[in-house]
């Protein structure tokens, strides 16, 4: 039986008074891959910061199960290119776990993840490819009860995108954790998502991916015609947004 990780309870979020995450409620369970998807603008990364307690809410609640460890992935990363940082030293400064137990740990993590070569370059030198799977060790490294990524695959061409989703499922198997992702390449983790929450704000539906039997080119979900391109799954919208991503006739949005 698994066991539930976080539930989000009516979070909301505001930005100089300006609400960006409205009432979102969802929960995430052991063992579950959860993808958050949505137009520009929508709220997926305050979302997941305020997931991770790194953003402040103004109402709601998220309540995490007791001892949760978290391994959080940011969408960017900016180091400065002055700073002397190897990869190595980079995968060390992780904090203080008790999971993480030995530099043998991080040599291990580094040659499952094919990144051992690059242990002793400098973070700035190494490619986008091998920054997303260096960024993904560093998350394992506290063999997280909880992996919470922020579009990974980002910046990734399509057989670069294959190998991280075919890793994170490896991930999750072996270490039994939940995942929570914003992604944009539904057309690759279609296979392997238990859940889909569609978000513009507010929580416009959530539900099971409809299997398929073969991966279609990219499409931008949220452009003219694109949604029906594609079939992610079974839902209608019972609303429409305008153009700020407020439902049109929500007097109280």
């Amino acid at each position: 039986m698994t066991k539930e990780l976080i539930k989000c309870k009516d979070i909301s979020v505001s930005f100089d008074k300006m609400e960006v995450v409205k009432k979102v409620s969802l929960s995430i369970e052991q063992k579950e891959i959860v993808t958050i998807i949505g137009p520009n603008g929508s709220g997926k990364t305050t979302l997941l910061r305020s997931i991770c307690g790194l953003q402040k809410i103004n109402s709601g609640t998220v309540t995490k199960n007791s001892d949760i460890v978290i391994g959080y992935m940011p969408q960017k990363l900016v180091i400065d290119k002055i700073l002397p940082l190897t990869v190595r030293r980079f995968l060390r400064l992780n904090g203080t776990s008790k999971h993480l137990r030995s530099i043998d740990d991080v040599e291990s993590v580094a040659e499952k993840f094919g990144i051992l070569k690059l242990m002793k370059q400098q973070i700035h030198d190494i490619s986008g490819g091998e920054m997303q799977r260096v960024m993904l060790a560093r998350a394992v490294l506290l063999s997280p009860d909880l992996l919470v990524l922020d579009e990974p695959t980002q910046g990734l061409d399509i057989h670069g995108q294959a190998e991280f989703y075919s890793l994170l499922s490896n991930i999750r198997d072996e270490l039994g954790c939940g995942v929570i992702m914003v992604s944009h390449d539904l057309h690759m983790v279609m296979a392997s998502t238990d859940k889909v929450v569609c978000i513009n704000k507010h929580v416009c539906c959530q539900g099971t991916p409809e299997d398929i039997n073969k991966h279609p080119e990219y499409i931008a979900l949220f452009g003219k015609n694109d949604a029906e391109k594609i079939s992610i799954y079974a839902h209608k919208h019972d609303h429409t947004h305008g153009p700020d991503g407020c439902v049109e006739g929500d007097k109280n949005a």
